[in-house]
This record gives structure tokens, sequence and C-alpha cells, in this order.
């Protein structure tokens, strides 16, 4: 993603430290549309350089919301919109951009089509339930709020999804994009850097604690030295999630060549009453 052009749809705005922080992660990022519970954001055809300052210059700023964007560094056609109004009518450059069939559409039928777009990355950095299994109802789901807007993974046409917002899908939902060729994790998965954080974080608390009851480290020497700790902590976190995500992979491209050890495994497993095949 820092060599090659990529395209991205997705659920937040930059003030999010999820979406905000994920936008800004490349310089290849064309970020072509995205909604959050305020607005509607379309860039058919963004200039990287311009866009990623603009981004920056937004995530930076205390509060923000798609409104702040400088609509003069969109791309023709582009429109920023809330998604209060009944209606609204798009340039054809947009409507094209997220493949939607008209012009003038409900804000609703605008962000389905958003989560439908074809594109390389659907990127969910906002709260909600956005895509379910095609075996699922929304009754299933449990997030009311979306129902309207809610798509089905067999409708995504995104190459890959990161989930860095909790339940962006459901499990369902995770395993019917990848058996139509999707890519994707699970949120768990996606988004573990802040916890992995804060695991790290309060062991290293409960390693300082003897120190502080015996009274050779005080509560202020503490804080000082965690601050200290800062750069060392993140570049251990980030480590430990590239390694996650690349054993991943790594079992999934050995694929057929471990299912006999994975057999034996759940077998083993099952004999000792730690594994329901049934759950």
């Amino acid at each position: 993603i820092q060599t090659t052009p990529f395209t991205v749809v997705g659920v937040g705005d930059m003030s999010g430290d999820v979406f905000g922080n994920g936008m800004l992660l490349s310089e290849q990022t064309r970020l072509i549309a995205a909604f959050d519970h305020r607005d509607i954001f379309i860039d058919p055809a963004p200039d990287m350089a311009a866009s990623m300052a603009e981004r920056r210059r937004m995530f930076a700023l205390a509060r923000s919301s798609w409104q702040d964007y400088d609509k003069t560094k969109l791309s023709e056609g582009g429109v920023i919109v809330s998604r209060s109004q009944k209606s609204i009518t798009l340039p054809p450059a947009a409507a094209a951009a997220i493949g939607l069939g008209k012009t003038t559409a409900s804000p609703v039928e605008i962000m389905s089509a958003i989560l439908k777009a074809p594109v390389d990355l659907l990127w969910f950095g906002g709260i909600g339930t956005y895509l379910r299994a095609s075996t699922e109802t929304n009754q299933d789901v449990g997030d009311r709020a979306n129902d309207a807007i809610r798509v089905t993974a067999l409708e995504v046409r995104a190459k890959v999804i990161g989930e860095g917002a909790n339940l962006g899908a459901t499990q369902r939902a995770r395993i019917e994009f990848g058996l139509n060729g999707g890519r994707c994790n699970s949120d768990a998965i996606d988004n573990s850097g802040g916890v992995n954080c804060s695991d790290v974080e309060v062991n290293i608390k409960i390693a300082l604690a003897s120190a502080m009851r015996k009274g050779a480290l005080t509560r202020s020497a503490r804080n000082k030295l965690l601050a200290e700790m800062t750069d060392e902590v993140s570049a251990l976190v980030l480590s430990n999630n590239y390694e996650q995500t690349l054993a991943l992979s790594l079992a999934r491209k050995r694929g057929l060549a471990d299912i006999a050890h994975q057999s034996r495994f759940m077998a083993a497993l099952e004999a000792r009453g730690l594994l329901d095949r049934n759950v």
C-alpha cells in the first residue's frame, strides 16, 4: 500500500482515531467516498497529494466533520452533503464512482451504494454493523439503527475489508465474503493494536508495582518512565500485530498441507473436553 495507488470507501470521518489514522497510513490512498452519522463525502477522482494533505489538516483539528473538508480540493463531481436531506442529486461522476445507477437518490440509497462500491478497500472506522450474510436477516444482526443502510456480503464489490471498528460485519458476513473471493480478517485482528497497547501498559505497571510498594519508585517517577517508553512500546505493539497477521497469512497459504495436523490437534482438544465441534 506504500507503492501502489489503491481506492477506498469507508464509514467514519477524520475526527475518529480509527478512520482518521487509517486514512493517513499511505500516500497512495485514493479515498473515493465515505459517510458518518452526519455527512456523505464523495470524491470521484481524488488528487492523492492534495487529498492526503487535506485529510491530515482535518485530523489535526480539535474536532472536525466532512463539512470542514476544503471543497476546492475535491475532484470534478465531488460532493459533501448532509445525510439529513430527503433526496440528493449527485453529479454523474459522483454516482458513477460509487456504482450508483441513478443521480437522484435518498441518503440511504447513496450510503448503501458506497458500501457496495467497486473499490480495492472497504474501511470500517465508525460505529455500526453494515454487512450481514445473505442468510441472515436484519433482526439477526441486532443493529436497528443501520437496518436501512446494511447490505449483504455478496453485494460487496471491494476486494478487501478492513474492520478497524468493532462489528462492522457479522461473522457470517465475513465468511460469506471470503467464500465469494474477498479478503478480510475479523475485527479482533484488524483493531487489535489498541488492545495490545493496553495489555503492554498494564503489564509494565504490574512489573513496577513492587518497586512502588517498597518505596523505591514514586508515582511521578513511574509516570515519567512510562512516558519515556512510548516509542519502545509503540514499536513492540506494531511488531506484535504485524507478526500476528503474518502468521495468519502463512497459515492460510499452507492451507491443505496443514489439514492433517489440524485434524489431529482438534481431535486431541476434543478428547480433553476443550473443543465442542457443534459450537
